[in-house]
């Protein structure tokens, strides 16, 4: 029985570093359920971890260069070798990848005693890697459309190396803007041409989903000048350049026509989590001129707009990308409306709509919930082969 096993476990594993999503994604989810709960105990006293930062700083850290830099890896390093038509990072390479950000959680989790030239060294590693490694085969591909998205790359690490060296919340806030600009540039290219596939699919008229190039270059130069203004404290500025986001963001969902998908989960899923980008705006623009808490818009677009977003990529890249249909697993309905609800009782908690221990609870529950049953449906589907044989 123990000899039939072990080669089964191993393949499982091998499988794992045969592409990226396969790995990140799945480390992804672990991140997702362990970090959460975790800070919810460290923050209400009933466990202590010999952090090597402060716990609410830990959170913000693990959140948007743990968990959020795993989704990229996983989904940038895949499909830049589709776009690229180069071989992928597979096997060992992988491996030690993905070994630098696995030791990046490891040393910030329980690296209390270990210098800081050690733990910021290893976590700042992982970003410049993931760029390196796209970067070359769009540089010998001549895309020269990708190099936004290294762009954006650059400048979420660059927020990191703030935020590790200064442990000031203003760079984990511009982190946020960064992510919330690598939603407009991404999603803007998935979302429309999966709707507009979707309709086209059933014999319908795909004209009606619209991009207008001009307004996505608009709104990614906008979200740009939003983060300097941001992170150099010019608040006015700040709360005019995000309500113009905000604006552009809604005119280009506008123009994509999520209503008309809405019987796909798969889709909706994409809408409805860039909606959360201009919410959080009128959040951040509220905070200033109002005083609004920062909470509110910061886990709008932390569990909105991301984690709202990652779920539904995740998703469907895990099912196209190992040859299976575009069917949705059991539950993950449940996973989809789970993580906007989680998204809407933080908010309310943040203006104290909810109670504060009722509220973080609540909204750590539905968390957890919308990535756990991730994890129970994807562990199989990412731990093995393609069903046609084929690499992937």
């Amino acid at each position: 029985m123990q000899a039939t096993s072990m080669p089964a476990r191993i393949n499982r594993i091998s499988q794992l570093f045969s592409y990226p999503f396969r790995i990140f994604f799945l480390s992804m989810a672990v991140l997702a359920l362990f970090a959460i709960p975790v800070w919810v105990l460290q923050v209400t006293g009933a466990i202590q971890l010999p952090l090597a930062i402060p716990g609410l700083f830990w959170h913000q850290h693990e959140m948007l260069f743990g968990f959020l830099a795993a989704a990229i890896a996983g989904f940038l390093l895949t499909a830049v070798c589709v776009w690229t038509q180069t071989e992928r990072t597979h096997g060992t390479r992988l491996a030690a990848l993905w070994g630098v950000w696995l030791a990046g959680r490891l040393l910030l989790a329980f690296g209390a005693d270990l210098p800081d030239w050690l733990v910021q060294g290893v976590n700042l590693a992982f970003l410049p890697l993931v760029m390196v490694d796209a970067g070359w085969r769009i540089w010998q591909a001549r895309q020269k459309r990708q190099l936004m998205i290294l762009v954006v790359l650059g400048l979420l690490w660059l927020m990191q190396i703030g935020f590790v060296s200064r442990l000031d919340p203003t760079f984990s806030h511009g982190a946020l803007i960064v992510a919330m600009a690598l939603i407009s540039i991404i999603g803007g290219r998935i979302t429309p041409a999966f709707s507009a596939g979707w309709l086209r699919q059933r014999g319908l008229d795909t004209s009606v989903v619209k991009t207008v190039p001009a307004l996505d270059l608009a709104t990614f130069l906008n979200m740009v000048l939003l983060l300097v203004s941001l992170v150099t404290g010019w608040q006015t500025a700040t709360a005019i350049l995000a309500t113009t986001a905000a604006t552009l963001i809604l005119v280009r969902l506008a123009g994509w026509k999520g209503w008309l998908v809405r019987k796909e989960p798969l889709l909706w899923i994409l809408h409805l989590s860039i909606l959360w980008v201009p919410v959080a705006l009128v959040l951040l623009a509220g905070s200033i001129l109002a005083g609004w808490p920062a909470a509110a818009w910061t886990h709008a677009a932390g569990t909105g707009a991301v984690g709202g977003l990652i779920l539904g990529v995740i998703a469907r890249v895990s099912l196209g990308h190992t040859g299976r249909p575009l069917v949705l697993p059991k539950g993950m309905v449940i996973a989809f409306v789970a993580i906007h609800l989680a998204a809407v009782v933080r908010v309310l908690t943040a203006f104290s709509v909810i109670p504060w221990h009722p509220g973080i609870g609540s909204s750590t529950v539905l968390w957890f919930a919308a990535y756990g049953i991730f994890l129970i449906q994807y562990t199989g589907i990412l731990t093995s082969p393609r069903p046609d044989g084929r690499p992937g």
